[in-house]
């Protein structure tokens, strides 16, 4: 179900599942809204009205014939001490997916409406709870597929983003302030800063948002990770590294070339981030065609990925077809691999990659070595600190790098002498593509799209 951006009504009660679906120990079921202690005493066997703000009462689910639908636990929260701000009551139910159906039912038939995807922390973001920032951060801490990403996220979540948003704010809003006087008040010959000084305060604020912006780059590998695509001549052993990559038999491996005809897929974690391995149709000409559909796909999957491993048979040698290899993929992101060390071999000849691995897949060495030299790869300067805000949504990038654009025009029209007047259009832009990041100048479409990608009942 879409989200779609309506008008807040905080007289409305809304109620959702919010624990995942499936077998459990224990399922939520939360309703919130001005009614929402009418709504669960209407299905409560307790004086719900009776209950102070963040207690937890038993008691049973009666449905509306009176009939025993759980044993659960109801949690009250009062409106302003809530995740949204608005009145709330929590059932803890059996796990389950029928029962927690059966218990939501219930809620829904007592005078609640279904809540949409995201609906609670857009009720949370309208009445101050968090702002826009934060808000994305409850989604991205959820979805977080490693400790990094889930470091990332929390200080998000703490408003860590927010507040150096916030700074650049006050920074450009004094700035603005000065030149909406010039224009307000010409001959008054108001001097609050030299021109000078304006430059090199807009100099310092546009350094420091583009570092901020500049982090994207390492947030969007913590955040969705990177895809990893093994590639190489027919037989060089890719299938055998990719399973000693996810230590299981993932890939048929055959003495037999021209095995693998389509692209394997599948999921590591390594070093701490999410890896997408991809296992690729050897690359040789040939006249077959399933075998030329799954080369064209693994040249496909080789240019999409983010990091590449060339894998090269020590025990064979350079081919004619692995130096055609060789000057066509990307180096940049490439690591070079001789596979099959435990073989005879003669010597290896060098290549002019940033990266180079000796490894037996089959024996399982060297894989060690592989590990820390892709973890290089991506870190080329160093992996970011716990401590250090990255952003990872290309939305934040996107107005910080608007936002700069805007104040260098400031900062290249007072230089030239451009009237105030001009300039103070360009200083509002500057301040409201900052707003676009904390939520305080957000079209309806752009939270549509925000809340719509959140799980119904968060």
């Amino acid at each position: 179900m879409e989200f779609v951006h309506q008008t807040y009504d905080p007289g409305e009660t809304i109620a959702a599942i919010a624990t995942p679906p499936g077998e459990g120990g224990v399922a939520i079921i939360r309703i919130s809204g001005d009614h929402a202690l009418d709504v669960a005493a209407r299905v409560f066997s307790g004086p719900v009205h009776q209950y102070r703000t963040h207690t937890a009462h038993f008691g049973q689910i009666r449905n509306a014939q009176s009939e025993h639908v759980d044993d659960v636990l109801l949690l009250v929260m009062l409106k302003g001490r809530s995740y949204t701000g608005e009145t709330t009551v929590e059932i803890h139910c059996h796990g389950g997916s029928l029962i927690t159906r059966r218990v939501l039912e219930t809620v829904l038939a007592a005078g609640a409406r279904a809540a949409l995807p995201g609906e609670f922390t857009f009720r949370a973001f309208m009445n101050g709870k968090m702002d826009l920032a934060q808000a994305e951060a409850v989604q991205s801490l959820i979805c977080a597929k490693n400790e990094r990403a889930l470091d990332a996220a929390e200080q998000q979540l703490q408003g860590n983003l927010s507040q150096f948003v916030q700074q650049f704010q006050y920074t450009l809003t004094t700035i603005a302030a000065i030149l909406e006087a010039w224009v307000d008040f010409p001959e008054e010959g108001l001097e609050f800063a030299t021109m000078d000084e304006i430059c090199e305060d807009l100099e310092a604020i546009c350094q420091a948002m583009e570092k901020l912006a500049a982090t994207f780059h390492d947030g969007k590998i913590l955040h969705e990770g990177l895809s990893l695509c093994l590639v190489g001549c027919p037989n060089v052993g890719k299938s055998s590294l990719m399973n000693a990559l996810l230590d299981k038999d993932r890939a048929i491996v055959s003495a037999t070339p021209g095995t693998t005809r389509d692209v394997l897929e599948d999921h590591l974690r390594l070093n701490g981030l999410h890896l997408k391995v991809s296992d690729t149709a050897g690359i040789r000409e040939t006249a077959e065609d399933i075998e030329q559909e799954g080369i064209r796909r693994s040249k496909q999957a080789l240019q999409q990925a983010d990091l590449v491993l060339l894998v090269l048979d020590a025990h064979q040698g350079l081919t004619e077809e692995d130096q055609r290899l060789l000057e066509w993929v990307p180096k940049s992101k490439t690591i070079a691999i001789w596979n099959k060390i435990d073989l005879a071999h003669a010597e290896l000849p060098h290549l002019t990659f940033p990266f180079t691995v000796k490894l037996s897949a089959k024996q399982k060495q060297g894989l060690e070595e592989l590990h820390q030299v892709i973890d290089q790869l991506i870190w080329q300067n160093g992996p970011p600190s716990k401590e250090e805000i990255v952003i990872t949504n290309i939305r934040h990038k996107e107005a910080l790098i608007a936002s700069i654009e805007a104040a260098r025009r400031v900062q290249q029209g007072l230089r030239e002498s451009v009237s105030p007047e001009f300039l103070t259009l360009d200083m509002r832009q500057a301040l409201n593509e900052l707003g676009k990041v904390i939520g305080t100048n957000v079209p309806e479409d752009i939270l549509s799209a925000i809340f719509s990608k959140f799980c119904i009942g968060k």
